[in-house]
């Protein structure tokens, strides 16, 4: 969110620092509200609709690609049949909505927004746990009580930790 948030401001100006940003986070501040209360949001109504509301992880897509691609397929009642899975037509699927393709689309290297910025801003690197680098021990500790406490009893659970 910090690198999205300092992308979007044009010609980098008036940037936010790591720190700003991370308290700002932790005190529930950010542009859709609390974080804590979105994701719970969500996370109850999945357990109250799971007909309706489909839950997905990025960390989880990341490590089973063609799991989540076949769950999200009979979620939309459009399940793969034995002929499309033989023909490699989920594996082509998951190559054309791959963070590599997606991001070097002309549209995301060179277009932009209707207020200016890029759309290459909407694209970083696509990785599960690169916050490593940048947060401090503290700060991760702080995240983590966080989560715990927020989350407790919620049976919500973050494969990052």
């Amino acid at each position: 969110m910090w690198h999205f948030a300092n992308n979007l401001r044009l010609h980098h100006k008036d940037t936010n620092s790591i720190e700003e940003m991370f308290d700002r986070f932790c005190k529930g501040i950010s542009v859709y509200g609390p974080f804590w209360d979105h994701v719970l949001d969500y996370w109850k109504q999945r357990i109250e609709n799971p007909d309706k509301v489909l839950f997905l992880m990025y960390e989880e897509i990341k490590e089973q690609p063609k799991m989540h691609l076949k769950h999200l397929a009979e979620f939309l009642e459009c399940p793969f049949s034995i002929k499309e899975e033989n023909c490699g037509v989920v594996d082509e699927i998951l190559r054309m909505c791959s963070f590599k393709n997606l991001s070097n689309l002309e549209v995301n290297t060179t277009g932009k927004l209707s207020t200016g910025e890029e759309n290459k801003v909407f694209f970083r690197r696509g990785e599960i746990g690169d916050w490593k680098n940048y947060f401090t021990t503290e700060m991760s500790e702080k995240l983590n009580y966080i989560i715990e406490q927020k989350f407790q009893g919620s049976g919500l659970r973050f494969s990052y930790i």
